[in-house]
């Protein structure tokens, strides 16, 4: 997911839902699917009486390693950005693994890790190296990559500096989770350690190492821009699993290591230098039936915000956008489209649009965040009186319950990124619907979410064509009712059938598979399986 805003509970006097009743659920959602992981074998213990007895006193081992960014802030109050804290805290909590990322701090790269208990699991967080850390995370991972892997060349700003920081931080990330050497598997996520696999690899680690890209895969031409792509991606090779959004990722993928290193990936198995690398597509879900839970308990205890909000709607329909302040979520555009629907109907529609801060320290996002906030002044002296104002922004975070009451009280949702690797808030806003009276999605056909949801479902657009998302929001906005249930079913089945624990579930038993079959290449060996 791209962001799940939250902190807001205690100081709107939101009741929410129990966090206690949150665990639990999580807990016995994530229990059901080790238990189906047992069935065929999996990295929480590869024999069935070895995993009932994990699930039964909660091994005291932890068997799994994950490394991040940042680790989740865990708690019922506590933000969780984006969907890699809603689908890793169970495995933590339950299944005793280690989490290890940056502890927000920095240091000299001396300091040792501060490894904390959470539930059965550990949380390891580390002070990156001061010295690389701006060349690292300001400069290569979100001026350079980041840019390049949304396939926006303009915001693009290589310095051969910066490729060598964070080729450093990777390097000192390997090193400290080398004493987690012992343990069953590491699973890496991000563009942030693209080549962390091999710096593992390079320091003996020998047990199985999994990739999982959160954002887009792009074209040959675009990551050909990226300084150093070629080493990156032979440095990409030493993962056991690499795992994207959708098939449109793993198709760039695939033709980029066609393009620049001539390789081929066949039967979803790359070889290489490195060794076999298996390539898959994990597309990644929410927990539908917990926004639902949240946005059902939204009616019965009523939250002042949303009261609030929906004196000011004035007798006008509601559309909402929630996004972190990132010039890939096509925000402005999205401000154009607005001002194009207001002068076609005018005081028919209200966007609440909420904006959480993002990168703030990065000069390209604080010029994005001054040019939105100009077109939002623009668009409300335009259209909107000292009493009604047709786009309320927020730059302030919301809990989990709370972004669900919102969801449940739009009536479109605005999900228009330029590009995206999945975008969670399209599915959450599906699952926090009424059954009855559904709100409808209006969706980037470049977002990964857009591989699941069909024209028939959503309303796909354009994002980069304000016209095009004014006259979906004008057709969301005055559907029928009858219409608006047919789509919302069809998306809502198809989040229930594939969860964020079916996601994580997954990822885990396919890098259980990737050291133990590939296929044989040999003439001799014939066609089969060997390990």
């Amino acid at each position: 997911m791209d962001i799940n805003i939250a902190g807001r509970e205690r100081a709107a006097g939101y009741p929410g839902t129990s966090f206690a009743t949150q665990q639990a659920t999580q807990q016995a959602d994530f229990d059901q699917h080790l238990r189906e992981a047992a069935q065929q074998g999996s990295l929480v213990g590869s024999a069935t009486p070895e995993l009932e007895h994990h699930l039964g006193t909660a091994a005291r081992q932890p068997k799994l390693v994950v490394i991040s960014n940042r680790v989740a802030t865990f708690g019922p109050l506590q933000p969780k950005t984006g969907g890699l804290a809603a689908a890793l805290e169970p495995v933590v909590e339950r299944s005793g693994a280690v989490w290890m990322g940056s502890s927000g701090k920095l240091g000299d790269g001396s300091e040792p890790l501060d490894i904390g208990q959470h539930g059965e699991g550990q949380v390891a967080k580390l002070d990156l190296p001061r010295e690389h850390y701006s060349g690292y995370y300001e400069g290569f991972a979100n001026s350079i990559l980041w840019p390049a892997l949304h396939s926006l060349p303009d915001r693009m700003a290589a310095s051969a500096n910066h490729y060598k920081s964070y080729q450093e931080i990777n390097k000192f990330v390997a090193g400290a989770a080398f004493q987690f050497r012992d343990r069953d598997a590491i699973w890496v996520h991000d563009y942030h350690f693209l080549p962390l696999g091999a710096g593992l690899q390079n320091l003996g680690v020998d047990k199985p190492i999994g990739f999982f890209l959160h954002t887009p895969w792009p074209a040959p031409d675009m990551i050909e821009q990226v300084p150093n792509h070629g080493e990156l991606m032979q440095s990409m090779l030493a993962y056991d699993l690499l795992g994207f959004q959708t098939n449109w990722d793993l198709n760039n993928f695939r033709a980029c290591l066609r393009t620049h290193l001539g390789l081929e990936i066949e039967h979803g198995v790359v070889i290489s230098a490195r060794g076999h690398t298996r390539c898959q597509t994990f597309p990644i879900g929410i927990d539908p039936k917990q926004f639902a839970r949240n946005a059902s308990e939204s009616l019965a205890k009523p939250d002042p915000y949303i009261s609030s909000l929906q004196k000011k709607l004035n007798g006008a329909k509601l559309a909402i956008g929630v996004d972190r302040l990132d010039y890939t979520k096509g925000i402005d555009e999205r401000i154009k489209a607005f001002d194009q629907v207001l002068a076609a109907e005018p005081r028919s529609i209200v966007l609440l649009q909420i904006a959480n801060p993002s990168r703030t320290e990065i000069e390209a996002y604080k010029i994005y965040k001054r040019d939105v906030e100009s077109l939002v002044e623009r668009v409300n002296d335009k259209h909107g009186t000292n009493e009604w104002r047709p786009v309320l922004y927020e730059n302030s975070p919301f809990t989990q319950a709370q972004l669900a009451g919102l969801y449940r009280a739009a009536r479109v949702g605005v999900v228009t990124p330029l590009r995206d690797g999945m975008n969670l808030v399209a599915k959450e806003y599906v699952a926090a619907q009424d059954p009855n009276d559904p709100g409808v999605l209006v969706l980037s056909k470049f977002a990964g979410a857009a591989e699941d949801f069909d024209q028939n479902e959503a309303l796909l657009v354009d994002p980069t064509r304000p016209d095009e998302i004014a006259a979906a929001i004008s057709k969301a906005a005055n559907m029928p009712r009858e219409e608006r249930v047919q789509r919302w079913r069809a998306m809502m089945d198809k989040l229930e059938a594939y969860t964020i624990h079916d996601w994580s579930a997954h990822f885990v038993q396919e890098l259980d598979k990737s050291r133990v079959t590939v296929r044989a290449t040999c003439s001799d060996l014939g066609s089969g399986w060997i390990n």
